[in-house]
C-alpha cells in the first residue's frame, strides 16, 4: 500500500486539472458545445438568407402597383410592426413559398428606410 501512496495526489491533480481546463476553454477560450454551434450556424444561416434576398424583396417593392401606399403605410407604421406591412406587401414571401420570411421582412423594411426618399 504505500508504494501507491503517490496515486490519490497524482488522481485528484488530474481531476482538478480537467475541471480548470473546461472552465478556462469554455469560459474564455471560446469552446462552444454542439447545440450552441448548431445555434449560431441557424442564427448565421438565417441572416445570410435575408441579406441575399434583400434585392428580390426590394424588386418586388419597386415593381408593385401599390407601391405608394404601401409605403405610406410603411412610414405611418411603428417601428415594431414595419416587417408586418412588408409581409402584408406580399414582398417578404420568397419564390416557391406560401408564407412570409420573418427575417426577410425586417431586413427589407430597413433596406425600403433607406431607399425611400
Amino acid at each position: 500500500m504505500e508504494k501507491l501512496s503517490w496515486l490519490r495526489p497524482a488522481v485528484y491533480g488530474a481531476v482538478c486539472g480537467a475541471a480548470a481546463l473546461a472552465i478556462i476553454g469554455f469560459s474564455w477560450g471560446g469552446w462552444v458545445t454542439g447545440a450552441g454551434a448548431q445555434k449560431s450556424a441557424g442564427i448565421e444561416r438565417t441572416a445570410a438568407i435575408a441579406a441575399a434576398l434583400t434585392p428580390y424583396c426590394l424588386e418586388r417593392a419597386k415593381s408593385d402597383p401599390a407601391a405608394t401606399e404601401i409605403m405610406a403605410e410603411l412610414k405611418a407604421a411603428s417601428s415594431y410592426s414595419r416587417s408586418d406591412v412588408v409581409k402584408k406587401a406580399g414582398w417578404a414571401t420568397p419564390l416557391g413559398s406560401t408564407e412570409p420570411n420573418s427575417d426577410l421582412a425586417q431586413a427589407c423594411q430597413i433596406a425600403l428606410g433607406k431607399v425611400a426618399p
